[in-house]
């Protein structure tokens, strides 16, 4: 073969796999940058998933809190029915719901939040909607529909009331509005719906969509749907829909990737429709970047390949041995770090909160006391008064762990720690309009303690007691001072809600605490298992009711008791 017809068949042939090269390239730059734009989409259907999500799940125990009010199921009798009007009224604006109604048995609309309103819920009756019917037979009914009252639509919640014998004798429902949701999807400008089960489209930012269908109805479901008056008097004609392949829709004649999202806690689906693409224009884009590069680099690249990889394997040994020897030294100081932090955090903290604040709560507690002598009290300085006494049983509280008390021990009287633990806590008691009862024996209960950090422990069951019945029905608190000949037992009760399951341990944890924020910081009980311990004895809580507690006479009911149980002393004072 003559050499120019060789180099020409060479030259053919480079051309031919160059072409073929290209086209795969081609092919599988497309199909990344499709699959990319898919995934884009995907993300922003997940967003659009989470913000109607969050909209249905913000509302839906609102319901079943109502539910449980005696009050509102007063009503249903008749009892405070304006009341229950205005106080539904201020839970719709507080809670930013459209509508909270009572129904009674027969779906009759008896207090509403909107009675004011001119199209009020008062007098109308919905026991047509599923949502009333499936609270009724004892389950969470849930529904969207065009309101058969206001015309406006939403989504609607319900729980059954129940009387104090359990019996349902009435339905409170919820309405949401959905619209707010509906305007931040018409901003973003895309092309976003949601539909039913049934293929409804209940919620579009394109008006020309809602009430339309993905799918025909069937006449029996049509008839269900307009008993249900679930969308008045929309003909639910269906939208000139059609699936295609690899993600794609025909919408009215125009394509779009399509994505669909299911919202598990209705059964609907969410649809994101987008035209956008621009998969073929980024494959040329990345197949002229690498046959570019390739041309520069090729030559360079085959030149240097061999020293390349050789000093790559040098320097790969060399960095991962240098890169192990670092993640064991680093791991090492690691451990040294955590434990040394965990040994000095608490202490830290406590001598340096004690010593930052124990100068300026004196010089207002100072300030204080002199405006009170002077008749000078103003209502800010009065206010002023428990926030110190706050800031003071913090710094009290730190100051425990900071220096560990190591005061003598002597033989003391229970009964007088207790009675004294009582006065300390005797504002507290009368601003809360809280009973305290004192038992103990005429002849006393003796250990052999310190009686200052004794009454503490009391006085901090006794705060933790106040808190648990201060928002009670019955606040009561006794204290039960007893004792026999080798044990002395001092319990305080309370009626509040009891332990909720808790453990004494998980209770004596630092920091630990069940008060909503800025009420405790959790280390009362800390503080008081640890004093405890210094004089050998042992705490234990239940409660009241499950037969846990050591138990000395008292009054029956439910609440929380806690019972230090210390050895007895019959000896003299110690030094």
């Amino acid at each position: 073969m003559p050499r120019g017809r060789a180099v020409m068949v060479w030259l053919i042939l480079f051309a031919v796999i160059v072409a073929a090269a290209i086209f795969g390239l081609y092919t599988v730059a497309y199909a990344y940058f499709q699959e990319l734009e898919i995934q884009q989409v995907r993300n922003r259907s997940a967003l659009y998933q989470t913000t109607l999500t969050d909209a249905l799940e913000r509302y839906r125990h609102l319901p079943l809190v109502l539910s449980e009010d005696p009050q509102i199921a007063g009503a249903l009798f008749g009892v405070n029915v304006d009341r229950i009007n205005r106080r539904l009224a201020r839970i719709a604006e507080d809670t930013r719901v459209e509508a909270v109604y009572l129904m009674n048995r027969e779906g009759l609309t008896l207090a509403a939040s909107n009675h004011a309103d001119p199209l009020t819920f008062l007098g109308e009756n919905y026991g047509f909607r599923p949502y009333f019917q499936e609270a009724l037979a004892g389950g969470r009914g849930e529904f969207f529909a065009i309101g058969a009252t206001t015309g406006r639509p939403g989504y609607f919640l319900a729980e059954p009331v129940r009387s104090h014998v359990g019996h349902i004798v009435g339905v409170i429902a919820v309405k949401i509005d959905l619209s707010p949701l509906i305007e931040t999807w018409t901003v973003a400008g895309e092309t976003v719906f949601v539909s039913n089960p049934d293929g409804v489209v209940l919620l579009s930012a394109e008006p020309r969509l809602r009430y339309r269908t993905l799918v025909p109805i069937a006449a029996e479901r049509m008839a269900e749907i307009a008993a249900e008056r679930q969308f008045a008097l929309e003909p639910l004609t269906p939208l000139n829909w059609e699936i295609a392949r690899d993600n794609r829709v025909q919408l009215d004649g125009t394509a779009y990737q399509h994505v669909a999202t299911p919202i598990s806690i209705t059964g609907w689906t969410l649809h994101l429709l987008s035209t956008r693409s621009q998969a073929r224009e980024r494959a040329w884009l990345a197949i002229i970047t690498a046959v570019i590069v390739v041309a520069l680099l090729s030559a360079l690249l085959l030149y240097i390949r061999a020293e390349r990889m050789r000093a790559a394997l040098l320097a790969s040994q060399s960095d991962r041995r240098k890169l192990e020897a670092v993640n064991r030294q680093l791991e090492q100081a690691q451990q040294d770090l955590e434990r040394t932090s965990k040994l000095a955090a608490l202490g830290q903290l406590s001598a340096s909160v004690t010593h930052e604040l124990g100068q300026p709560i004196s010089a207002m507690r100072n300030y204080l006391t002199a405006e009170e002598i002077a008749g000078k009290a103003s209502p800010l300085t009065k206010s002023l008064s428990p926030i110190l006494d706050r800031m003071e049983g913090i710094a009290r509280q730190l100051r425990f762990f900071a220096s560990p008390g190591n005061e003598p021990m002597r033989r003391i009287d229970l009964v007088a720690v207790a009675r004294n633990a009582a006065d300390l806590v005797v504002h507290d008691l009368q601003r809360h309009a809280i009973d305290l009862a004192v038992t103990a024996p005429e002849g006393g209960v003796f250990v052999t303690g310190n009686e200052l950090r004794l009454e503490q422990v009391i006085v901090n069951l006794l705060r933790n007691a106040i808190a648990a019945v201060r928002e009670s029905g019955e606040r009561k608190l006794e204290i039960i001072v007893a004792g026999n000949s080798e044990t002395a037992f001092i319990t305080v009760r309370d009626t509040g809600h009891g332990l909720n399951g808790q453990t004494i341990e998980r209770m004596q944890e630092p920091f630990h605490t069940t008060r909503a924020s800025g009420e405790g910081m959790g280390l009362g009980l800390a503080i008081s298992a640890a004093i405890i311990r210094e004089h050998n004895g042992i705490l234990k809580a239940a409660t009241r009711g499950d037969g846990d507690a050591l138990r000395s006479g008292g009054t029956a009911g439910r609440g929380a008791e806690f019972t230090v149980a210390l050895p007895v002393s019959d000896k003299a004072d110690t030094p």
